[in-house]
């Protein structure tokens, strides 16, 4: 069984991505990113989450993330990932200025019928794509990475302007809107 891909030591510090399903531009909405947001607070504070680093974009987050002694990384993410899905889409359901609901909506439901695994909707790709951080290099390679995202994607300047990033929390004397635990020298 491959192990790329797969959260392999439960103790260790992985580079993780979550994206809606068809690239779908959610988290253009304030509503839809405080609901994930909220999640993710959720599960730092009772389920052993631990974040690093963080992105979230238009359509995807990206973290380098550990988890408390004993926790199982595979099943927070698929808290997190099951309690957005439901919240999310109730949110698209009944937020009458959503101008994109049909197509949103639509799109979800598509892909939500290709798996036996889905009620009726599939907000996420089913994968989080954990990637395994063993070196200092590959920490602040995925680190810059993930902070310089919102740059080259040419909706900023600079990292620390994107306010939905742990760029904050490293490049200035100011809290992000996230807990971040920062590691230095890793």
């Amino acid at each position: 069984m491959s192990t790329r891909y797969k959260f392999i030591d439960k103790d260790a510090v992985y580079f993780t991505t979550s994206t809606v399903v068809g690239w779908s531009d959610v988290f253009t909405r304030d509503i839809y990113k405080s609901i994930l947001l909220e999640s993710i607070r959720h599960c730092q504070r009772n389920q052993g989450l631990v974040l690093h680093s963080w992105v979230l974009m238009t359509n995807h987050l990206h973290t380098i993330c550990s988890f408390k002694e004993g926790k199982d990384p595979g099943m927070i993410w698929r808290n997190i990932k099951s309690f957005t899905a439901m919240k999310i889409v109730d949110a698209i359901i009944n937020n009458s200025e959503e101008s994109r609901k049909e197509h949103l909506l639509h799109t979800f439901e598509a892909a939500g019928k290709k798996s036996s695994s889905n009620f009726k909707y599939q907000f996420w790709q089913h994968e989080n794509h954990p990637v395994l951080i063993d070196t200092t290099a590959m920490y602040n390679q995925k680190a810059a990475y993930i902070h310089c995202n919102p740059v080259t994607a040419g909706f900023i300047a600079e990292p620390w302007h994107w306010i939905y990033s742990s760029a904050t929390d490293y490049y200035t004397d100011k809290k992000g809107l996230l807990e971040v635990v920062l590691l230095e020298g890793f």
